[in-house]
């Protein structure tokens, strides 16, 4: 593999470079192949798309072009019968694919499933170090995006997710509910909601020393319970908070309408370790089923 290919967001991918720069490039980088050609109109819309993701990912995952009409043999290897075919290689493994131009919401879900975006480092004012955007460098950036170009409603989205991050929840929801149809079905919009009505359960709900001391007086004092789980997972406790949503689950399931069920649900959509997502569904499906 080539220096440049290893750097690049973007390559072309032919039958000589595929082993390399696909197969075992993706034991340490997901590579997302897209299968192409120059005629097809579909191509062109779902092209552009997939290269801003693969940008935004800012190097979770590259983005490997194959032309059908040069790299036959290779689109025969995949099975490819129409385009575009998109397909993630991981692992050396293909994880999975689609086909068709999917909008932009649907490609984002889709990454989501496998793929975490890397956070883009932002550099200092000397340029000399990169040094981590805060949420409210993030928020002053984006509020000068947006208004140099109102026409990018997926701008609006980032700003949700920036004041969400800087504590800033009325103004997040504001942003959120604001947004067009195609992008309030987006996976980041989607944990937005999620992470937003984790949060408003606490509003007006006591300290966190004295939901504890409660519990600890009461262990079915339901309400303090579940406060309690909501301000674990929210400060970071994940596991400390999802064991307090399964308790209620496991000693009053119809509590409250079932809301046992609907925190460990809000929660999962809000987590990104998929090992102790799926460790706790089970335990979740084996009170419910």
């Amino acid at each position: 593999m080539t220096d440049a290919t290893a750097l690049a967001p973007v390559f072309d991918v032919d039958q000589q470079t595929f082993e390399a720069d696909v197969l075992e490039a993706s034991l340490t980088t997901p590579v997302l192949v897209d299968f192409w050609a120059n005629w097809c109109e579909p191509c062109k819309t779902l092209g552009p798309m997939l290269e801003k993701l693969a940008a935004e990912y800012n190097g979770a995952f590259r983005l490997g072009k194959v032309d059908v009409d040069t790299q036959q043999e290779l689109a025969g290897m995949f099975g490819v019968r129409s385009i575009p075919t998109v397909v993630l290689v991981k692992d050396g493994q293909v994880l999975d694919g689609f086909t068709g131009a999917l909008p932009e919401g649907q490609l984002r879900e889709f990454l989501s499933r496998h793929i975490q975006p890397l956070e883009a480092p932002v550099a200092d004012e000397t340029g000399d170090e990169a040094v981590q955007e805060t949420p409210e460098q993030a928020i002053n950036r984006l509020q000068q995006s947006i208004a140099t170009a109102p026409d990018k409603p997926e701008l609006k989205l980032d700003l949700a997710l920036a004041l969400m991050r800087a504590g800033q929840t009325g103004a997040a929801e504001a942003q959120l509910v604001a947004l067009p149809a195609n992008l309030a079905t987006d996976a980041r919009a989607v944990r937005l909601r999620s992470e937003l009505d984790l949060a408003q359960a606490l509003d007006a709900a006591p300290a966190l020393t004295e939901l504890q001391q409660r519990v600890q007086a009461n262990e079915a004092d339901w309400e303090a319970r579940d406060q309690l789980g909501v301000h674990l997972l929210l400060q970071g406790d994940a596991e400390g908070g999802l064991e307090h949503f399964l308790f209620i689950l496991q000693k009053a399931r119809d509590w409250n309408d079932g809301q046992a069920k609907k925190r460990l649900l809000a929660a999962f959509a809000t987590l990104d370790d998929a090992e102790l997502v799926g460790r706790y569904r089970r335990r979740m499906a084996s009170l419910l089923f």
